[in-house]
């Protein structure tokens, strides 16, 4: 089984974080304790790279869906960037477009904040 990690990186007031590899039932977990860990330090501005993400399970999309209402309530949101078309086609199956902005670009992600 291919490994997941997540990188995390600061721009201003927004927190980035690169996911890697898998996120199924298993790795979920991590990502939910980033997005805790985040969010109880009131980082609520985040954007989600996808570039390197190679497969998402629905415990997977579950954890954004767990996160992004505690952080738009916190003056916040949770953007999505970087997804190849096959993670973006599973979203897309799902409605999360209309629940989540999703730029191809970092940058525009970013942007978005302002």
């Amino acid at each position: 089984m291919e490994e997941f990690s997540i990188h995390t990186r600061k721009h201003d007031d927004i927190v980035l974080l690169d996911l890697n590899g898998f996120l199924d039932a298993h790795t979920s977990v991590e990502l939910e304790k980033k997005f805790e860990e985040l969010l109880a330090q009131s980082s609520n501005k985040i954007v989600v790279n996808f570039q390197k993400l190679s497969y998402i399970s629905s415990a997977g999309l579950g954890v954004f869906m767990a996160f992004i209402e505690n952080a738009r309530n916190n003056a916040g949101d949770i953007k999505l960037c970087g997804m190849s078309d096959k993670i973006y086609n599973i979203f897309d199956m799902l409605g999360f477009p209309i629940l989540f902005e999703i730029y191809r670009e970092e940058n525009t992600a970013l942007d978005k904040f302002a």
